[in-house]
């Protein structure tokens, strides 16, 4: 039976304008790596992101009718030291948001500036 590898890229959108911002944001604030977008691409507004060299990336698009879903939608991306991107968020003024504990797993919500919500969780080890 086929299965699933991996989750290779998640997309997020921005309205239009939001370029910059998305820069800003997963650019200068979360770290990542801008790439660069297949030339068949060229024509679209988005904007790529690497999540590590393993290939995992965040596409930030433009919606023209960009509208909030459910409250509870987001992305996860999984970071080396919370407590660090808790006080860089803070320090760019971002509010955070730190949920219920999971155990090994300490975790906080950022919305980005176009109000998707994104979880960062640092895995220490398993769930208990």
């Amino acid at each position: 039976m086929p299965s699933v590898k991996r989750l290779q890229h998640t997309s997020i959108p921005m309205p239009p304008g939001g370029d910059e911002h998305a820069r800003a944001f997963y650019g200068a604030v979360l770290g990542m790596r801008e790439i660069p977008k297949p030339e068949g691409l060229a024509a679209m507004t988005v904007i790529w992101f690497a999540a590590n060299d393993d290939g995992d990336e965040v596409h930030v698009f433009k919606d023209e009718h960009l509208v909030r879903n459910s409250a509870a939608q987001h992305l996860c991306l999984e970071v080396d030291d919370i407590e660090a991107y808790k006080a860089r968020l803070g320090e760019h003024g971002y509010e955070v948001r730190v949920p219920e504990t999971i155990q090994n797993r300490p975790r906080l919500f950022v919305r980005d500036p176009f109000d998707n919500l994104i979880e960062l969780v640092e895995i220490r080890g398993q769930y208990a």
